[in-house]
């Protein structure tokens, strides 16, 4: 690996809260928009772990983000959760805010969020509502606290969230199960331990999600059915328990029925992309209950 160029953040506080870790590979055409996303409002360690870009004009915006003194972690392309962990292992704030090349930080999210595990030291991780934006532009609202009922079935968490250090290293961090399904395992090893989150509050967007083209999570609805076993077998205590958990969820009675047979193990389908568009408009999906 090849670590270049202190970050900013480091020469103005030796401890900042955050640590922002923002992914490359080949996203030379987005990287500075998410790198100019993060606003100096909060001190952080901003690092951009470059998984082995092999497009040379990534590699020429990677040169001039070292150049203008952003830190950047070189290494041999390993995937995201590798990319990730690196960037972990390689900062040292006590709260980490992961964030895709593809997409942005909402201005003032870092501070309320860091704010919010400050004031909750028993929660592991921060998190809030989105806006996806780019093919469809919508407000995507997530559940105020961490159930373990909706996380067996399907993935209503963001991406992007804030996370308590010490609780994702004893999560195991993101551990590679196929594209885009990283995210889903730890907030089910989350959900399996018992962890508490806390919800930075009604109306605040956390990041700005892009929409556009073929996303890693689109690419591997084609494997759903093997990937989605794959993370059952990984937490088994989740689904033992999985009375328990229904008993306790905040999903409506309605919703609870039908969770099982939407999602889970069912194959996914290509005009399934198109029916979630039309009910994304009529705000089907992006309620909170």
């Amino acid at each position: 690996m090849i670590d270049s160029a202190p970050s900013q953040a480091t020469s103005r506080s030796p401890r900042p809260r955050v640590a922002v870790i923002v992914p490359c590979y080949n996203d030379g055409a987005v990287l500075p928009d998410a790198v100019a996303s993060v606003d100096g409002r909060e001190d952080v360690e901003l690092l951009v772990v470059d998984d082995g870009s092999s497009d040379s004009d990534t590699r020429r915006v990677l040169a001039d983000l070292a150049d203008r003194n952003v830190r950047v972690l070189r290494q041999d392309n390993a995937g995201l959760s590798a990319a990730r962990m690196a960037g972990v292992s390689a900062t040292a704030a006590p709260y980490v805010y992961n964030l895709d090349a593809d997409d942005l930080a909402a201005p003032d999210a870092l501070a309320t969020m860091a704010g919010r595990l400050d004031a909750d030291p028993e929660a592991a991780v921060c998190y809030g509502d989105y806006r996806e934006f780019g093919d469809l532009e919508l407000i995507r609202l997530v559940p105020e606290t961490i159930d373990p009922y909706r996380l067996a079935y399907t993935n209503e968490y963001p991406v992007t969230a804030m996370f308590r250090r010490d609780a994702l290293l004893d999560a195991g961090g993101w551990r590679h199960l196929g594209a885009g399904y990283e995210d889903w395992g730890l907030w089910m090893e989350l959900a399996e331990r018992g962890c508490r989150g806390v919800h930075a509050g009604p109306g605040v967007v956390t990041f700005h999600k892009r929409l556009h083209g073929q996303r890693m999570l689109g690419s591997a609805k084609a494997e759903h059915r093997a990937l989605y076993h794959a993370l059952r077998r990984e937490h088994p205590r989740l689904f033992a328990d999985i009375g328990v958990h229904r008993q306790h969820s905040s999903l409506s009675p309605t919703r609870k029925l039908l969770y099982p047979l939407v999602y889970g193990a069912r194959p996914r389908y290509r005009f399934e992309a198109r029916v979630k568009r039309w009910l994304d408009r009529v705000g089907i999906w992006t309620m909170r209950g």
